[in-house]
């Protein structure tokens, strides 16, 4: 565990879940928060003990989205909370190791938006999502604006956005938002095996996906161009290497990058 107060770290081998520790109001994001996850997760994605993160909520939710009790109309203070969580954002999206978010409970807000810039969602069956922003007379913020159309279609990220209705778990899975359901009470678990077996592939691989997608190509030749790049220097490395030999030897390849 780490000492932060309202972000718990826990390693389990190269999998590391941080879990956001603020229950009474349902791991809400104040500043505090928004701040201290943004260190631990940088942190992680520099750690070279850490190949995979999981991402989920103390005591059976995930988060509430914004802690709307510490909002207030200073300019100064806004602008610091918005840059905090795009920084956030950021370091999930763009950062080289895969981050996977576990969700009990609830989604929402701003919580939403954390799962949505996430690369592999899992949720409890009987989990809420919802873009809850519409409520308390705000837009989206976070990048759900763009996690959200990537993942769902501009027409069902739209509708979610503008109506704030609640979606719940199976239905988020029909449409895309959700990767893989667990039953209520073993999402960390499922999301924890499902990052173990990221953790056995090549993490320079990972790492160049990650930069293509987190790139947001809309031009054919500019992704050929990326994936051309990535590809020239991951053929001169060692996992390479090493993969055709396990094809050739008919096992399982073990990547050491």
């Amino acid at each position: 565990m780490s000492d932060h107060d309202l972000v718990a770290r826990a390693d389990h081998g190269p999998v590391r879940t941080l879990t956001m520790t603020d229950p009474k109001r349902r791991n809400a994001l104040s500043v505090e928060m928004r701040r201290e996850l943004r260190d631990a997760v940088l942190a992680a994605m520099t750690d070279d003990e850490v190949r995979v993160l999981v991402l989920t909520g103390a005591e059976g939710f995930f988060c509430a989205g914004g802690d709307i009790s510490t909002m207030s109309d200073d300019e100064r203070l806004g602008i610091h909370r918005l840059q905090l969580i795009a920084d956030l954002v950021e370091a999930i999206v763009a950062g080289p190791k895969p981050v996977i978010a576990a969700i009990e409970g609830g989604a929402y807000g701003a919580g939403l938006s954390l799962a949505a810039a996430t690369d592999h969602v899992v949720a409890a069956r009987d989990a809420k999502l919802c873009a809850s922003f519409g409520g308390v007379g705000l837009a989206t913020d976070a990048g759900l604006a763009w996690t959200l159309p990537r993942r769902i279609g501009q027409g069902r990220a739209t509708e979610m956005i503008l109506f704030g209705e609640v979606v719940d778990a199976e239905h988020a899975a029909t449409i895309g938002l959700v990767e893989r359901l667990a039953e209520p009470g073993e999402a960390v678990e499922l999301a924890r095996e499902r990052a173990g077996l990221l953790a056995r592939r090549s993490r320079p691989a990972l790492a160049a996906t990650k930069e293509i997608f987190a790139a947001g190509h809309t031009d054919l030749r500019q992704v050929l161009t990326a994936e051309a790049r990535a590809q020239r220097a991951l053929f001169a490395g060692s996992d390479f290497a090493e993969g055709v030999a396990a094809f050739r030897e008919k096992r399982k390849p073990t990547f050491r990058d």
